[in-house]
């Protein structure tokens, strides 16, 4: 490990020094991730990139791409491009990525079941802003909108996610 991975630990997630407040899936951690379980995949995971709404916030970093209003993310396990970003119009099950609320306004995308998906593994496991403090995600990670940014500007494209 390196100060640059992020590591969830039992009091939040440690980066750069730092203990991070966060939440995790409304299922908790697992080994065996199931599309739909609302759990948090166990592993060590990259970060493999950033989606942010321009519109909401300046550009968290240089390699942060801006969310259209045609960004989806696709979670139709019979698609041959389940759990990668898509456009609408887009005929499967999926994920708007940009979202009336707040919760996706900062999207840090992971490799859990990417670039090569396994159909029903998975899909659109990010850390992204929560809630409220506490409040479970449907398998991702989340963070408070401000040490959000603070992760997103200073991580490097060797961090990786450790969930343990």
């Amino acid at each position: 490990m390196t100060p640059h991975d992020l590591v969830l630990t039992p009091r939040g997630l440690r980066f750069q020094g730092c203990i991070l407040p966060c939440s995790i899936g409304k299922g908790g951690l697992s080994d065996a991730k199931r599309e739909g379980d609302g759990a948090t995949p166990r592993g060590v995971h990259r970060i493999v990139g950033m989606l942010y709404r321009p519109d909401r916030m300046a550009r968290p970093a240089d390699w942060a791409t801006p969310i259209g209003p045609l960004d989806l993310w696709s979670d139709d396990v019979s698609s041959p491009v389940y759990n990668h970003k898509v456009s609408a119009p887009y005929e499967g099950s999926h994920e708007a990525l940009r979202r009336a609320d707040p919760l996706y306004d900062l999207v840090l995308v992971t490799n859990w079941n990417w670039p090569v998906a396994v159909p029903g593994k998975g899909s659109a496991i990010f850390i992204h802003q929560w809630r409220r403090p506490g409040y479970p995600t449907e398998g991702c990670l989340a963070l408070d909108r401000m040490r959000l940014r603070f992760v997103a500007q200073r991580i490097t494209p060797a961090t990786r996610l450790i969930i343990l």
